[in-house]
């Protein structure tokens, strides 16, 4: 399973013969500058954690030049549909098996709407299940007790987490996010996109490190195998 990094909180996922997109945020991120084009990405499935433009931007244009099945909660798959694209409903606690693996909608705290003003439903965030691997994408989320659920059916393997604090948790509460979730492998997402996210590359690292543990930081276009 490859991930590769688009910049803020998108993600490519190449996995089961497919490739998976999530949170698209790429045509409008100054920090992609010229890196990426979306018409290369060319994904079969669009993974949405919840509706905020950082997080949604470019799934419309994408999904137009690819045909993606967006995957995401009831309120935000049937705002798609209404403008014609394709999707696959979700919501909180339930599973779905694709012809990639399985995926599962788990909690996250955060809130959701679209640059519109649409309410986009409860944020979530995915269990991701394919070829013998778990990886847990956060979305965009404060630490919360709900994650130690996660370890009592899954032994993950990876967990993004977002670690640029101010709207999301930090590095610390990060760590502690690890702890819930028993995975000592951190991929972080969601930092330096703006002024309010920017973070301490080497000192984040060493927090980590300090509590026996591993903070990846790709750089966009940057990939790592799971």
């Amino acid at each position: 399973m490859q991930i590769t990094s688009l910049g803020h909180s998108s993600l490519l996922i190449e996995t089961g013969g497919k490739r998976l997109l999530v949170d698209p945020y790429i045509s409008g991120n100054d920090k992609v500058d010229g890196k990426i084009d979306i018409k290369d990405l060319k994904p079969d499935y669009i993974l949405v954690t919840h509706a905020h433009q950082d997080h949604t931007l470019d799934v419309e244009e994408i999904e137009k030049m690819s045909k993606a099945i967006v995957v995401s909660n009831f309120e935000i798959t049937t705002y798609y549909e209404n403008k014609g694209l394709k999707a696959h409903p979700m919501n909180h606690g339930g599973s779905w098996k694709f012809d990639f693996g399985t995926l599962k909608y788990v909690n996250a705290i955060h809130t959701s709407s679209f640059a519109d003003g649409t309410y986009g439903g409860q944020p979530g965030g995915f269990i991701l299940s394919s070829e013998g691997k778990h990886i847990y994408i956060a979305g965009d989320t404060a630490l919360t007790m709900d994650m130690k659920l996660i370890p009592m059916s899954f032994q993950l393997d990876l967990a993004v987490l977002p670690i640029g604090d101010n709207f999301t948790m930090g590095v610390d509460d990060a760590i502690l996010a690890s702890n819930f979730v028993e995975c000592p492998k951190i991929l972080g997402y969601h930092y330096d996109t703006f002024g309010y996210i920017v973070i301490d590359h080497k000192e984040s690292v060493q927090k980590f490190s300090k509590h026996g543990k591993e903070l990846i930081l790709l750089e966009i276009g940057g990939s790592l195998i799971v």
